[in-house]
């Protein structure tokens, strides 16, 4: 508490201060779903409807993926962004978020702000985030514990090939088929 009795929020650095490495790092500590939605709607900056598209979604169902993301990043950004309710809000949100990131005098409430300032301020560095999310990609590429795991998957599916080829070739020999006795003819009853 202050000194006037007021409660003491921690400070938080405004959001146009932080540095491209910071999303890089949030970016890449996301699920990789909502992750992957981000950078193509704000790091690569694809439009809504190339989005819906290419995720196979109606623009509405995008918008609301694409909300819960950008709170999802916010949060580990540190900001003051919380969850919508479910519902009506949310579908609000995602509806004013969609607006607020094709023109800058949109309407957006208190509670959505923060996540439009994340969202204006990852597309404003795009490339620095493209740049740091490729390089960061690369890293883990080249790192020995990636190389590692490469190569225990290879040995993995080869001991795979390997057990199924024994099997296919010790199996028993299988019985040989009988011959299907050929059906019977009906007699045609004698005319006489």
């Amino acid at each position: 508490m202050g000194e006037d009795g007021a409660a003491v929020t921690p400070f938080e650095p405004p959001i146009s201060r932080l540095p491209p490495s910071s999303f890089v790092q949030a970016l890449r500590g996301l699920e990789p779903r909502p992750a992957a939605l981000l950078s193509r709607r704000l790091v690569s900056g694809a439009s809504l409807e190339a989005c819906a598209s290419f995720y196979g979604v109606s623009e509405q169902a995008l918008s609301v993926r694409l909300l819960r993301a950008a709170v999802l990043l916010a949060m580990r950004l540190g900001t003051a962004a919380r969850d919508p309710t479910e519902g009506e809000e949310e579908a609000a949100w995602a509806r004013m978020l969609a607006a607020a990131l094709e023109r800058e005098d949109a309407p957006v409430p208190v509670g959505l702000v923060p996540v439009v300032e994340v969202c204006r301020r990852v597309r404003a560095v795009s490339a620095e985030v493209a740049a740091g999310l490729e390089a960061a990609t690369r890293e883990d590429q080249a790192s020995p514990v990636r190389q590692r795991e490469d190569w225990m998957r290879r040995l993995a599916v080869a001991a795979l090939l390997a057990l199924t080829a024994y099997l296919y070739l010790s199996r028993p020999e299988e019985p040989p088929r009988r011959p299907r006795p050929p059906p019977q003819q009906q007699l045609a009853p004698d005319a006489g």
